[in-house]
């Protein structure tokens, strides 16, 4: 499946977060083979940093982008690795 346009769809989703920056890789052809992939949903790695992360631990970070992406997670998106960050708190990954 092609999944060109779907960073895209990532990004206007995410825009309910109001991010600082927003980064998003398709990984999809790194998983040719694997079942998610013969299913048609796209791998795809994330690197958001948005204010409204300030407090909250990893999980209700993830949360909060499951929320944006919506239906998305539910088939078009078939993985998705997550670096969510608050303004000022470092890039350790």
């Amino acid at each position: 499946m092609n999944h060109d346009d779907l960073p895209g769809e990532i990004r206007t989703r995410l825009q309910a977060l109001d991010p600082d920056a927003v980064a998003v890789e398709d990984e999809s052809a790194l998983h040719a083979g694997h079942a998610g992939a013969a299913s048609g949903g796209g791998h795809f790695r994330l690197q958001i940093t948005s204010a409204a992360f300030s407090g909250h631990g990893k999980v209700a970070r993830h949360r909060m982008v499951y929320a944006a992406l919506g239906d998305l997670m539910r088939g078009r998106i078939h993985a998705l690795a997550i670096h969510a960050r608050a303004p000022g708190e470092p890039d350790a990954r």
